[in-house]
């Protein structure tokens, strides 16, 4: 594994990340488990280390060209499946108090397991679905930054993510493809949950022809109590 190393060790310092040994090794244990339970679970359509690497690592980790993590305390990743980009996002910045939400719990186990094997402190993960969690109160508004890969559209992932972020916090959507039609659709919904868009970076992955986009959303006011509305309703009826 040697050469998978080599191009995690170069990925990161395309990103200007500093990492020790301890963090790569800590990569490589990652894959290691995420291959395993992948032969008697769906966590990933990809299993070669390259792709890896480029499409759940590098990709990841590629929010810091949109924001600076260091300033970063509390942050929860919704939807996270196999633990995208959350996962990888606290072993780069071991200081991050990381929240890891996926209505599998399958999924949950598998990323506890991690967790463990890997020796991550200050990282939780929770199964449930986003739009129950974001009423409780330990939760709602009580995070610096909301993540997601998910693929609903953004009114949805709005509503799901905006309620988790405190006042001039940030949610940030990683999205594929073209997005300006889902971004107009959306700027209403945003609105609404007390957001606005501040920035829309887009970027190849290195070496790819594989597009993607950050959506950067600040939260400018309280989101109202009667969002995210009840569980199912903003992907059967999102926002306009």
């Amino acid at each position: 594994m040697i050469q998978g190393r080599k191009l995690l060790e170069q990925g990161l310092s395309q990103l200007n990340i500093q990492f020790t040994d301890k963090q790569i090794e800590q990569f490589m244990k990652y894959y290691d488990l995420l291959i395993e339970k992948n032969k008697v679970m769906n966590l990933t359509g990809i299993t070669e280390y390259e792709e890896v690497n480029e499409k759940h690592f590098i990709d990841s980790l590629s929010i810091v060209k949109v924001i600076d993590m260091s300033k970063i305390d509390k942050i929860i990743d919704i939807g996270t499946g196999a633990g995208f980009p959350g996962m990888p996002l606290k072993i780069a910045f071991p200081h991050l108090k990381v929240t890891l939400l996926d209505s599998l719990n399958k999924r949950i186990k598998f990323l506890d397991a991690v967790i463990d094997e890997l020796k991550l402190e200050e990282i939780e993960t929770i199964h449930g679905r986003a739009e129950d969690y974001a009423r409780k109160e330990q939760y709602r508004e009580n995070y610096d930054l909301c993540v997601s890969r998910a693929v609903s559209n953004l009114s949805t992932l709005s509503e799901y993510c905006l309620p988790y972020v405190k006042k001039e916090g940030v949610f940030i959507s990683y999205k594929s493809g073209d997005i300006e039609e889902e971004l107009l659709k959306s700027k209403k919904a945003i609105q609404i949950l007390g957001g606005r868009v501040e920035d829309v970076v887009k970027f190849s992955l290195p070496e790819t022809d594989i597009h993607r986009s950050f959506v950067k959303i600040r939260k400018t006011s309280a989101t109202k109590n009667k969002y995210p509305r009840k569980a199912g309703l903003p992907a059967k009826e999102p926002l306009s």
